[in-house]
Parts: structure tokens; C-alpha cells; sequence
């Protein structure tokens, strides 16, 4: 974009930032303590209360011997009707498959047969199946079923299922199923079924509802099935709150069992029970209102641990020693008098649940993850990426909105990604790392890097970006850019066109025009670093806005920390850019309430390609620092003026869009 000035790059800093305070709620919610719980039903709030409520990877049995990754790898696919839906849920291939609002089933009570390598989650709270059942065949492996409402295939005057068949889901020597975070209710026969040696099954903070056989498992002579059931609230079922026949393992912790159906029957009428050669275990469960809560057959183990009985009657059979969960895998209980208020809460459907992709684990690249995004994507879908270092490219076009980039490493520098063009080959654009034309992206725990040594090389076009976008409510959180010049480009697809960008609690390194274009750009609780070129007296130029005309909002940096190691007077905060001369691009930027440093000129804004800096909309307001001495050549905003310099009216536009409110 400018003509290149050399430069030496400094070693970058480390980044730390400290994350206490959830720790301190789960400790003063008491999540995590076993063992028995008085009477009481404790409150749930605040955020430790949601803690691990959401994960999108299973825990429990689903979890071991390979794991349950479902439709991970494969497309992400968005249906509306029973068609797609039957489609892609038996397809060959893997898929991500999002059930957006509500598909009725027909004829009455049919199959939507699931194939192997299937993720089928509801958008939000919206997905629900309604008059049919989801279908795993015999040899069917590795699904996942989650966030859903399946609903209504009851035939009336059929209570005990004796004429239809109508599960809700029901499998016949599956494995690797995940079943979480649904809603069972009103169906044919049993709201779940899971039968005939099915193997490695968690299913967790469901819902089963107004039913008379709510889950049932085995129809078989093998004991082979091994099974966790947690946090599921059974409420207005009478029977099977399940019926265990045969199971290898069944490890039943923290679920709620209320509002029993009470039809006066004395044996069909019941919670848990072990049948057959069940190894039962039950731990910190909460039971209201529940005749016979938990029972065993004779030839069944059954042991209990921590639960609350409330207004039960019959049977609570205890014997055998069964076996140890914590042989086969690592979970927390929550305390038993916590647990109808978190079941009540955190189970069945849930707005924030959504689609995560996963890099390297389910997707071997950046790229490959974004590409799996569908075209026209409406509903957020978040790219999890491990920490790392990714030594490639990545473009998110125009066609795939609604993406969450978000590193898992505890610190930003943890997930780097990085490459190292510049724009001699490529061009300007064509020199970054990481290109954003989307609308709607988010970015979060991540450093961004273009790692040209332009020290080491002569060429004419050493402009090298970390990061470019032209998409509109584009959010950085806690990143990071690294680079020398031309950093970052926030921009537009066009001059008169206004985009806008929200960057906060991150760090962003250079020493030429690094933060530039004419996106309307807030810079927020960050620290910008100028990277010294080794001069004395011109080392380089912090912003170079093109702001369009038409546009009052630029550059508006922030409660922020501007540093150096430079020699004083030796950093312009910016210059007008005029990209290719065009007169309509007036920069407007203003800095205030932030520390800037000795290498900041007393005269802090200079001249470029013929346009002179007083024709900009350069403005200081509130400063800090030995770098914001005041001088003749330092425009102030006034008092009254910066009462509508905000963060809120640079970024609100047309459609109110507020991203700092979340903060």
C-alpha cells in the first residue's frame, strides 16, 4: 500500500492473561463435591453453574475405545424438511446435520433412518421431529444426537404402546451414540429404546416427559451394553426411568426424577431398575414423588451412593458391590440437593448449544474447517482451534457468515496462525496471512502473524499483512497481530460502503501504517506496540486511515496502552491515506483516554502522498503519558464532542450492532 521502510523487528512480548474468577464460583456453588447431600435443593447461578454444562464432546462410555466424534470431518448441512433430513441422516458420508425449526414426519410414526458418522443437533432451541422416530440400524456407529424435541407419535388409547411402535430413538447393536441435551416427549411406545447389545452409550441432560415407557434398554441374553445416564430429569413418566435388562455397566449419576406418573399400579410404576445381570451403579440422584426410586432383580447388582429420597414409597433394593465407574473414566458430581435445580435448568434444548468444528482433530486444517461451513450460513458455527503453530493461509469468503475462530490453548500465543508473504507476491491483499470477507466473524484467543523478515530481503513490495477483512461486525477478542508494515487492514468491499470492526483486549505489533484502511475500526483495552526501524528520527507511522467521506467514524483507539522501545520523537500516530489518489477518502481517527510513550513526535501527524494532514479528521481527546504532551500541532476534541466519540456510536450503525455491551 506505501513505500517500504526497513525495519528491524522486536522480539515479541509475552502475553499472559489471568482467568479466576469461574474458579471462585464453582467453589462457592460447591459443584464438584460427592457423597450424601442434605435435603435442600440448592440454587443454581451465575456462571459456574453452566460450567461444562455445554461441552460438545461427550463424556462417560461414549467417550472410550476411540471416542464418539459423529459427523465430525464431514459438511455442515442446514435442513428444514423431512426430505434433506432423511437424506443426509443416511447418507455414506459424514455429516454435521443442524435441524432447524420444526419437521413433521410423515406417514404418522415413520422411521428417519441415521447412519454411521452422523451429528444431528438442533438449531438453538428450534429442531424438533414431530410424529416420527430417528432409526439406528444394526452396525450403525459413531452419531451423535443432541439439542432436538422429538414429539407427539402417541396414537390415542394406546398408553402402553401394545399397537405401534413409536420410539422416539431406538437402536439395535449400535455404538459410539451420544445422546444429549434433548427433549422426549408424548410417542408411541418407549421414548428411547436402546437394544441388542448397543455398546458405549452416554446419554445426558435430557428430558423425558408426559410418557408411560420412558427408556428402555437391552432385549438381550448377552451382558455386553455399557452405559452413563446423567443429569436426565424424568418428569410425568411411569416406568422405564430406565429399565436396565443385562448391561454390562450402567452408571446412573445426578438425574431427577419427579412427578411419577400416579395411576395407582403397584409394580409398573417405578424408577431405576437393574434387570437381568445388571451392574448397576447410582450415584447422588434426586427422586420426588417416585414409588419404588430404585430396585434390582436377584441375579442384578445395584449399589447407591448420595442420593435424596423425597416422598417416595417401595422399593429401594441395595446389594452386590457391581462395580467402579472411575475404572473406566473421569467425572464430577454434583451434590444431589444442587440437582433438580440444575437438571431442571440446563437440561433438554438449549439456544447456546451449537455446532463446534475442531482443528486438528476433526479437520486437519484452518481452511478445511472453514470450507466445511455451508454457504449462506445463518446460525453461528465455531472453529475450535488446538493450540499450535498453523504455517498456512486462511480465507473466509463473503459466502460463509456466522463464524467463531476461537483458540483453546490457555493463552493466546498458545494458537498461532502464520505465514510469511509479502506483497510483492500477491499484492497488498494477497499478502495476508488471514483474509475475513464475511460478515459476522468473530475471533478470540488467536495470534495472527506475518513473519517476512523484510530486513533480510530487497524488494519493492514489502507491505506484509498479519490479517485483512472486509466484512461487516467483525469481532477480535484477546488476539494478537504481529508484523511490520501494514499489519492490519481493516477495510470495506467499497469506498462508500462502511464496515465495522470491534478489536479489544489484544495486542497489535508494527512499524508502518500497520493499523489502516477505511473500515469504521474500534480499538479497545488494548496495547499497540511501534516497532523501532533503528532511526533516530522517523521510525514509522502508526495508523494511515482512508476513511470514506460520507463516513464520520473511522479509527477510534481507546482506553488503550500504546508502547515503544524507539527513540523519542521518532513515531508519527498517523498519516492521511488517499488510496490511489482518491480524494474522497478523508481519514478520520481519533485516540483518547490512552498512554502513549516518549517515541510519540510532539507533532504527532504528518503528510502523505501530497495530501496534507490538517485536510484529515485527526483528533486526540484525554491522553496519558510522556508522548501526549500538548502542542500546537496536536488537534483536541472538545469536551461536548467527546460525549458522541464512543465506542457505542462508532459501531452501532444502522442496525444498533453493540458488541462492547457484552463486556
Amino acid at each position: 500500500m506505501t513505500q517500504h521502510l526497513h525495519s528491524k523487528r522486536l522480539q515479541k512480548p509475552g502475553y499472559g492473561r489471568v482467568v479466576a474468577a469461574v474458579l471462585g464460583l464453582v467453589a462457592a456453588l460447591g459443584l464438584g463435591a460427592a457423597g450424601e447431600a442434605k435435603a435442600s435443593v440448592a440454587p443454581v447461578s451465575g456462571a459456574a453453574a453452566s460450567v461444562d454444562r455445554f461441552d460438545d464432546r461427550p463424556h462417560g462410555y461414549a467417550s472410550l475405545a476411540g471416542g464418539t466424534t459423529g459427523g465430525a470431518g464431514g459438511k455442515v448441512v442446514t435442513v428444514t424438511d423431512q426430505a434433506s433430513l432423511a437424506a443426509y441422516a443416511a447418507a455414506e458420508e459424514p455429516y454435521v446435520i443442524r435441524v432447524s425449526g420444526a419437521i413433521a414426519v410423515e406417514p404418522f410414526g415413520s422411521d428417519i433412518v441415521v447412519g454411521s458418522n452422523k451429528t444431528i443437533i438442533g438449531v438453538g432451541d428450534t429442531g424438533e421431529i414431530v410424529h416420527g422416530e430417528l432409526h439406528l440400524n444394526p452396525g450403525t456407529h459413531n452419531v451423535i444426537i443432541r439439542n432436538l424435541t422429538i414429539r407427539d407419535s402417541y396414537v390415542e388409547g394406546d398408553w402402553d404402546g401394545k399397537t405401534t411402535d413409536f420410539d422416539a430413538i431406538q437402536m439395535d447393536t449400535a455404538d459410539h451414540v451420544w445422546i444429549d441435551h434433548n427433549t422426549f416427549t408424548h410417542m408411541g411406545d418407549g421414548l428411547l429404546d436402546i437394544r441388542k447389545d448397543s455398546r458405549y452409550i452416554t446419554v445426558s441432560y435430557n428430558r423425558f416427559t408426559n410418557h408411560n415407557k420412558a427408556f428402555g434398554i437391552g432385549w438381550t441374553t448377552n451382558v455386553l451394553t455399557e452405559m452413563t445416564i446423567d443429569h436426565n430429569w424424568f418428569h410425568g413418566t411411569k416406568q422405564r426411568n430406565p429399565s436396565a435388562d443385562n448391561l454390562a455397566y450402567a452408571h446412573l449419576y445426578n438425574n431427577y426424577l419427579s412427578s411419577q406418573v400416579a395411576d395407582g399400579d403397584p409394580v409398573w410404576t417405578y424408577g431405576n431398575w437393574a434387570r437381568g445381570k445388571t451392574r448397576m451403579v447410582i450415584e447422588n440422584s434426586y427422586y420426588d414423588g417416585v414409588q419404588h426410586p430404585y430396585q434390582a432383580d436377584a441375579t442384578a447388582e445395584l449399589v447407591q451412593r448420595g442420593s435424596i429420597l423425597k416422598n417416595t414409597t417401595g422399593r429401594t433394593d441395595a446389594w452386590g458391590t457391581a462395580f467402579d465407574p472411575h475404572e473406566f473414566y473421569d467425572y464430577r458430581l454434583d451434590p444431589a440437593a444442587a440437582v433438580p435445580a440444575l437438571v431442571s435448568r440446563f437440561s433438554g434444548p438449549q439456544k447456546r448449544i451449537g455446532v463446534t468444528l475442531h482443528v486438528p482433530g476433526d479437520y486437519p486444517t484452518v481452511q478445511a474447517a472453514v470450507d466445511a461451513v455451508p454457504d449462506g450460513n445463518a446460525v453461528p458455527v465455531t472453529i475450535a482451534v488446538a493450540p499450535g503453530t498453523y504455517r498456512a493461509k486462511v480465507f473466509i469468503p463473503a459466502t460463509k457468515p456466522n463464524i467463531v475462530l476461537q483458540g483453546t490453548g490457555h493463552d493466546r500465543s498458545d494458537t498461532v496462525i502464520v505465514f510469511d508473504t509479502p506483497a510483492e507476491y500477491g499484492g497488498s491483499t494477497g499478502s495476508a496471512t488471514v483474509r475475513i470477507a464475511a460478515n459476522d466473524v468473530t475471533a478470540r484467543h488467536l495470534t495472527f502473524s506475518n513473519d517476512f523478515d523484510e530486513a533480510a530481503v530487497e524488494l519493492n513490495g514489502e507491505q506484509a499483512l498479519a490479517m485483512k477483512t472486509t466484512g461487516d461486525r467483525i469481532v477480535f477478542e484477546d488476539t494478537a497481530f504481529l508484523g511490520n508494515q501494514d499489519t492490519l487492514m481493516t477495510d470495506s468491499p467499497k469506498l462508500d460502503v462502511i464496515s465495522r470492526v470491534y478489536i479489544r483486549d489484544s495486542y497489535i505489533e508494527g512499524d508502518v501504517d500497520f493499523l489502516y484502511g477505511r473500515a469504521t475500526t474500534v480499538v479497545e483495552r488494548s496495547v499497540i506496540r511501534l516497532l523501532s526501524r533503528g532511526s533516530t528520527t522517523n521510525n514509522g507511522y502508526m495508523t494511515a486511515a482512508s476513511t470514506w467521506t460520507g463516513n464520520p467514524h473511522g479509527f477510534l483507539i481507546t482506553r488503550s496502552k500504546v508502547v515503544s522501545d524507539a527513540p523519542g520523537q521518532s513515531f508519527h500516530l498517523g498519516r492521511p491515506w488517499h488510496p490511489g489518489g482518491e480524494p474522497a477518502a478523508v481519514a478520520q481517527v481519533l485516540i483518547r483516554d490512552t498512554e502513549l510513550p516518549t517515541a510519540v513526535k510532539s507533532s504527532p501527524w504528518t503528510d502523505m502522498s501530497g495530501f496534507s494532514w490538517k485536510d484529515a479528521r485527526f483528533a486526540e481527546y484525554r491522553n496519558s503519558g510522556p508522548g501526549a504532551a500538548p502542542s500546537a500541532d496536536r488537534p483536541q476534541l472538545s469536551a461536548a464532542d467527546a460525549r458522541s466519540y464512543t465506542v457505542a456510536n462508532y459501531l452501532k450503525g444502522t442496525d444498533g450492532w453493540a458488541p462492547s455491551a457484552h463486556h
